[in-house]
């Protein structure tokens, strides 16, 4: 079986001649939290509705758990869950209830119910009038609902939206738990790069309808070292020392900036410019955020 839960190859849909999504390359593996980074419009919600046969690729092929969503599209989207957007519900019936109508359709068994609304923590207010909901409760209802057939792969569309800290804070934990206590692979979409980096260990960034990064956090967190800024006596004759001890810089004011070393070469530089008489008045770390890189590899300089 292949490693990748889902892996597309080129995928493409075009509207009147524009595509909202090109050559698209998603590769997710067993397992992880996958976050689907990108603006509003960047085309997440279009790559997950073909994700889940909701609406035909212009081009490009889908691969899901190991096999080709369109010759196998039944028999793959009953091992898939999903979270479009607001999820939908009957707000005079209960919990209960709602879950009771999906149930049926699914045909699984009634202790599902009870089952799905446990992971979600909803077991207490299962005998409410899902009108009477907070709009956390409704997201985590719209979970339950896509839990209740037992899915491999569970698919998330701004799960966080509109919500207050404290309903994000139960999504997210809810999210996280799903591979490590469950068994299920989640992709999760948003457009906020502070929530994904809590929860997913791997991010796909989408711009314009392409794919412009796709890596693990850790490297993405990398990507956002800095360097080390170094205030001293005389910067310009600094840098010519670090120059001969073969260190690249830059020297501006009375800061010399270097960049690549470990600590133990940023302690041996300090040194030699002491032993040469320099005066080091300040070592500081200097880190791009996530956020600085984020903005970077999308190429927008407007809010998100």
């Amino acid at each position: 079986m292949s490693e990748y839960v889902i892996k597309t190859n080129g995928l493409t849909k075009s509207y009147r001649g524009r595509n909202a999504v090109s050559d698209l390359n998603l590769e997710i593996r067993k397992g992880e939290i996958y976050g689907f980074l990108g603006p509003n419009g960047a085309g997440k919600t279009t790559t997950i509705r073909m994700l889940l046969g909701l609406i035909r690729p212009t081009k490009g092929t889908v691969e899901i758990l190991g096999k080709n969503l369109k010759s196998d599209k039944i028999n793959i989207l009953r091992r898939v869950g999903s979270l479009v957007e607001y999820p939908s519900y009957y707000g005079h019936l209960t919990a209960v209830e709602n879950l009771e109508a999906i149930r049926r359709i699914l045909d699984v068994p009634k202790s599902r119910i009870d089952e799905v609304l446990e992971i979600v923590s909803l077991t207490k207010e299962s005998k409410r009038a899902v009108k009477g909901y907070s709009l956390g409760m409704k997201q985590r209802l719209g979970i339950a609902s896509a839990l209740l057939g037992s899915p491999e792969l569970l698919i998330l569309d701004e799960p966080t939206n509109g919500l207050d800290p404290s309903g994000i804070h139960e999504i997210r934990e809810l999210i996280k738990q799903m591979p490590r206590e469950h068994g299920i692979t989640v992709l999760v979409s948003s457009h906020l790069l502070g929530e994904v980096e809590q929860m997913a260990g791997t991010v796909g960034i989408i711009r314009d309808g392409r794919m412009v990064f796709q890596d693990t956090i850790a490297n993405l967190r990398q990507k956002a070292a800095g360097g080390i800024d170094i205030r001293v006596s005389e910067a310009e004759s600094a840098l010519w020392l670090a120059k001969d001890a073969g260190i690249t810089g830059q020297a501006q004011q009375n800061v010399l900036h270097v960049e690549g070393l470990d600590d133990k070469q940023v302690a041996s530089l300090v040194k030699r410019l002491v032993d040469n008489g320099h005066l080091i008045y300040r070592v500081e770390e200097k880190n791009k955020s996530l956020e600085d890189i984020f903005m970077e590899v999308i190429g927008e300089v407007k809010s998100l």
